[in-house]
């Protein structure tokens, strides 16, 4: 099965076209574009929704038509006309369905990506499969990696991203249980918002694992919110504050300080997500350990949680994607389609920017 998969459930503009044989536990990536509007957000320190849409209404043509030319081995040209014609052979000859993030997210921009799908899918006759992106993140594990045949069910699914950190846990690719999450602040907006603090640019968190890594000995701690609890929930604002009130007291803030902030933070973000789902690993029974999200490509967490996980529970598999697929991508939204793909009625999908793990 072959799918054309788009993203714009943020800042964001994704398009991909991938496959999967059926006999092949993994999938393949034919083409993947994206277009990011970082750059602008950059000098706002953040993502202002009207901003990313008008980015997106821009962006969602040119993307989908690099995504499906680059599945049959061709390039854009600077005829439109012409490229518009080619891609409406790929679609109607090549792709068997349309795959489109549906929510969560903001909610102009999940429109121009439902709506661009939706007529794509009504016009050239192709069934229509709209996509949780949070679930999505998950499935991520599952492209091009060999790792992928290594996981099995009951798995727990950590979703640790900028707007959510929730842990879930799946008997089949059909049937998952919530067992908790963030009460407040998920583990990406603790890193954005201290980064913000510390005057680093947006997003911060490739930053702050860079700035981490320079500190040899820690002797500044910040705790880790919830981390010895009952339950499986999470809350960073509490860090958050803390760190503010650290920042406040400083008259000064050099360089290396800043490091060491980096390297409090980052532990005590990642030492309560690796003990929460061992935790949730172990109370339920897990053959395998999946991580998905922009958090995910932390190289701490990755490290700490394969560390952990081998100390509490031996070789289990743990699994994360790709750094490459580890924030918002069109791939990602056609991997978790390929397994799950419908039939779905395209006048009943519609933008739901506060869906959740449904």
């Amino acid at each position: 099965m072959r799918i054309l998969a788009i993203e714009t459930s943020c800042d964001e503009t994704g398009a991909a076209v991938v496959e999967k044989e059926a006999n092949k536990p993994s999938v393949t990536i034919l083409s993947n574009s994206l277009a990011t509007s970082l750059a602008l957000h950059k000098t706002t320190g953040g993502i202002i929704p009207e901003n990313a849409a008008r980015e997106q209404v821009k962006y969602i043509l040119p993307v989908i038509i690099e995504a499906l030319l680059g599945s049959v081995n061709q390039k854009p040209s600077d005829d439109f006309k012409k490229d518009q014609e080619r891609c409406r052979v790929v679609l109607r000859d090549s792709i068997d369905a349309i795959a489109v993030t549906y929510g969560p997210g903001l909610i102009g921009s999940l429109l121009v990506g439902v709506e661009t799908a939706k007529t794509l899918a009504y016009v050239f006759d192709k069934p229509l499969i709209p996509v949780n992106h949070l679930l999505a993140h998950l499935y991520a594990n599952t492209i091009d990696s060999e790792a992928y045949q290594s996981i099995t069910f009951p798995f727990i699914g950590l979703i640790v991203s900028g707007g959510h950190t929730d842990l879930l846990l799946f008997t089949s690719h059909d049937t998952f249980q919530w067992l908790g999450g963030t009460r407040d602040d998920a583990a990406g907006e603790a890193f954005d918002k201290i980064g913000r603090m510390l005057g680093l640019s947006y997003p911060a968190g490739p930053e702050i694992d860079k700035r981490a890594k320079k500190i040899v000995k820690a002797d500044l701690l910040f705790k880790s919110p919830l981390l010895h609890s009952d339950d499986l929930d999470f809350s960073f604002s509490g860090l958050k504050t803390e760190v503010m009130r650290f920042v406040q007291k400083q008259k000064k803030l050099p360089e290396e300080h800043i490091d060491e902030i980096c390297h409090a933070t980052q532990k005590a973000i990642v030492d309560v997500l690796v003990a929460k789902t061992i935790k949730a690993a172990l109370e339920h029974n897990a053959k395998t350990i999946v991580v998905g999200g922009g958090v995910s490509a932390n190289s701490y967490l990755r490290e700490m949680m394969n560390k952990k996980v081998k100390e509490k529970m031996g070789d289990i598999p743990v699994s994360f994607p790709l750094p490459k697929y580890s924030t918002d991508n069109g791939a990602a939204i056609g991997a978790y389609a390929l397994f799950h793909p419908g039939p779905h009625d395209i006048f009943q999908v519609t933008a739901q920017p506060e869906l959740y793990l449904t």
